[in-house]
């Protein structure tokens, strides 16, 4: 009988090491709770001070401190003073402390000493975010986030919140990555073929059609990649020539929406009162090298009407509420006259897989240099794996959450009701096309012979 109990002891043993260990690798965030998470909190209490100092995160104190210390404590020694942990939280991806930094450190110093923090710490990674001034926050994750994308349910409450801010991706920091257009009008996403560009546009794309918010896509490929967003679309252009009286129009548009600015006398889209406000338009430009390259020399005018009107609506267009969302494998001065000049208006930047360094360079070079080699080293294998950067020097990598084309085309055809009716655009207004309803199974459309 003693046997068979041992045996049976071994056996759940080993069943529940080996349950752990699938955990582990089919689902990282049940092994994280229930293993990783309580061993990380522990590791972090016993050795938080330790390893202050050896990174070199520790101050001498204050005169007073040490009066102190020697004095009423009667400690001939005075120990420096590390940042003092403020809160300590779990979640299911990983840990986030809070830290008061003392008098002589900045958030930059422990931005440094990241890396030695995550392998004195056991965890993936480990992310500096400032707080308010002396405040710092390390946000912790335990395993790899990005390798199976999953969005959060809800948003932490200090997620920027407003009418045309939609979550995208996740960053590595297991937060959402979103894209709020009040903030970051205009956006540029760059990026080699199977890199992950499509993905990005169709999680953007259905974010955007649950909003009241009109949709004006450019696709010159002959729509390919938007024409089964038709029925949430209020205007579609699918070759150059369209492109450039749609374009034409959009600046028409722009300008009429600055006279009601100017007679209400405010200054922005969203200052106007409710009645008054027109619809804002993101425009949602897929591969612009289109736009820029011509065969024949008689298409070399149409290129600059259309180019310039794209360079005055990213300059002016985001306080009548027209936002740009351009797309393309490269973005530079190869392309032609005003290339730059537009890339310049683009603040949002995201760049998924590229070739070469160069094209890097492009999309993140002027606004986040660090995040270059970043984007130099995303694996082939890791398709929707980006580098999202800001004109504030910030940089982070994410990643979209895999979703199919009939996905998407289902979600716009879900939400086609919120399609907004603007008189500029409705001779762009894209014909959607009803699906033929199958034949009867009890109808033979055919005699039969006997």
């Amino acid at each position: 009988m003693s046997d068979l109990t041992t045996v049976i002891e071994v056996a759940g043993a080993l069943s529940a090491a080996g349950g752990l260990g699938y955990a582990k690798v089919r689902a990282p965030r049940v092994f994280w709770s229930l293993v990783g998470l309580p061993v990380a909190r522990v590791r972090f209490a016993a050795t938080y001070r330790s390893t202050m100092d050896v990174c070199g995160l520790t101050v001498q104190p204050s005169r007073l401190r040490a009066f102190m210390v020697r004095n009423v404590a009667r400690r001939p020694d005075v120990q420096p003073v590390p940042p003092k942990v403020r809160r300590v939280r779990g979640s299911s991806t990983g840990m986030r402390v809070t830290l008061r930094l003392p008098a002589g450190l900045e958030p930059a110093d422990v931005a440094a000493a990241s890396e030695r923090l995550r392998h004195a710490w056991g965890v993936h990674s480990v992310h500096v975010v400032e707080i308010k001034p002396g405040f710092v926050e390390l946000r912790m994750t335990g395993y790899d986030v990005l390798r199976r994308v999953k969005m959060p349910r809800r948003l932490p409450r200090k997620t920027p919140s407003g009418p045309l801010v939609v979550p995208v991706a996740l960053r590595e920091d297991g937060t959402a990555f979103v894209r709020d257009y009040q903030k970051i009008p205009h956006g540029l996403i760059v990026g080699a073929n199977q890199s992950g560009k499509s993905m990005y546009q169709r999680n953007l794309i259905t974010g955007l059609a649950k909003l009241p918010v009109g949709l004006v896509g450019i696709d010159c490929k002959r729509g390919v990649e938007q024409r089964g967003y038709a029925p949430r679309l209020s205007a579609l252009a699918v070759t150059p020539d369209e492109a450039a009286d749609l374009l034409e129009v959009l600046v028409r548009e722009m300008e009429e929406r600055f006279d009601t600015l100017s007679a209400h006398g405010v200054s922005d889209l969203w200052d106007l009162p409710a009645k008054a406000r027109p619809v804002p338009l993101v425009v949602l430009v897929d591969e612009v090298a289109e736009l820029f390259l011509v065969a024949v020399k008689k298409d070399e005018e149409r290129r600059d009407r259309m180019v310039m009107h794209l360079v005055r609506l990213a300059q002016m267009a985001r306080a009548v509420g027209i936002y740009l969302e351009i797309c393309g494998q490269r973005f530079g001065s190869e392309l032609g006259k005003g290339a730059t000049m537009l890339r310049a208006q683009l603040t949002g930047r995201v760049v998924h897989r590229v070739n070469d360094k160069q094209t890097a360079d492009m999309g993140l070079g002027d606004i986040a240099p660090d995040a270059v080699f970043a984007a130099t080293t995303i694996a082939p294998d890791r398709p929707g794996v980006a580098v999202a950067g800001d004109s504030s020097g910030g940089w982070s990598r994410i990643r979209t959450p895999e979703m199919s084309a009939a996905d998407a085309v289902a979600t716009c055809r879900e939400y086609a009701h919120l399609t907004p009716d603007v008189p500029a655009l409705a001779p762009f207004r894209p014909v959607v096309r009803t699906a033929p309803a199958p034949a009867s199974p009890l109808v033979n459309p055919r005699p039969v012979t006997e």
